[in-house]
């Protein structure tokens, strides 16, 4: 087995079997490409069956010196995963990274944005352009139900459950979810669609896409991300923000004023709970108030 095959032979399982998206499974690839560029560039021939844990670290020890210890530690968890496939699958039978610690990296807390930040972002919009009305519907959304970019460019019309008080998310890995979304949200949205988007000329390709450019197309995130980032310009926002800080700042926001971590986690889509724990860096004055007001001593 070659480096290429067992490449495509991973990329293939972690898109059918595990059902990563797109996105993840470039990046997952990306860090096996790593370490072919390197024995590629200091002529090692071996392959991944025969790989010993000794090239596997002296490949670390060289990335070590030119990216930083988060990169590095993201890269030996990518190989991890890629050689525990091919125990997996019966080609190896030891993990040549098994032995090889990740550095230590500091958790790093989400950028979030206060409510009259928010608030000055969304009023910074000019209403009066179609596209003005568009983009205060996407803020609220945003900030409304926490979603990530990926997941909003892709909302359907038909995800919409008003009546029930419901958007249907589709999010990593194409897992479903429901989120809880309130009446001014929605309220945003229907302006959105009522005095924009039934005016416009949509292809045939998009008739269901929630949120369109000026050609009647899905809007892309990259769209998103400038739309933010000037409007960010505009009020002179010394933070450096993205889409995802709103998603930060819902679930920030929700944790301050006494939500259960377990229901943010649900909203989110979060897998694992301890992915949810980073935004227990608020004020830990809400963890005294939750023992005052729910231990049965009190």
């Amino acid at each position: 087995m070659n480096w290429q095959d067992a490449l495509k032979d991973y990329q293939l399982y972690l898109k059918i079997e595990r059902g990563l998206s797109q996105n993840s499974i470039n990046n997952y690839s990306f860090d096996v490409k790593k370490l072919i560029s390197y024995l590629e560039a200091n002529n090692i021939t071996t392959s991944p069956i025969a790989i010993t844990k000794e090239t596997v670290q002296q490949f670390i020890y060289t990335i070590a010196k030119r990216v930083n210890a988060r990169s590095q530690s993201r890269i030996i968890s990518g190989l991890k995963g890629f050689f525990n496939y091919l125990i997996f699958e019966e080609y190896r039978e030891s993990n040549p990274l098994d032995t090889i610690d990740s550095p230590k990296i500091g958790r790093k807390l989400p950028d979030t944005l206060s409510e009259s930040e928010i608030n000055e972002l969304i009023g910074a919009i000019d209403l009066s352009t179609p596209q003005g009305e568009r983009n205060r519907a996407i803020l609220e959304l945003l900030y409304g139900c926490g979603l990530r970019v990926s997941e909003l460019t892709a909302l359907k019309i038909s995800d919409l459950f008003f009546e029930e008080g419901f958007i249907k998310v589709t999010g990593k890995g194409d897992k479903q979810r429901f989120v809880p979304i309130v009446e001014s949200t929605q309220k945003y949205i229907s302006i959105y669609r009522n005095d924009v988007r039934n005016h416009m000329d949509i292809s045939n390709d998009f008739k269901d896409t929630l949120f369109l450019n000026r050609r009647g197309k899905q809007l892309s995130e990259a769209m998103i991300f400038t739309i933010i980032k000037d409007l960010a310009t505009s009020i002179n926002l010394s933070k450096t923000i993205s889409p995802h800080t709103f998603r930060h700042s819902f679930a920030t926001h929700l944790l301050e004023n006494g939500a259960d971590l377990r229901a943010i986690q649900l909203m989110l889509g979060h897998e694992s709970i301890t992915t949810t724990e980073i935004y227990m860096h608020v004020d830990k004055s809400h963890l005294k108030a939750a023992i005052e007001n729910f231990h049965p001593r009190q």
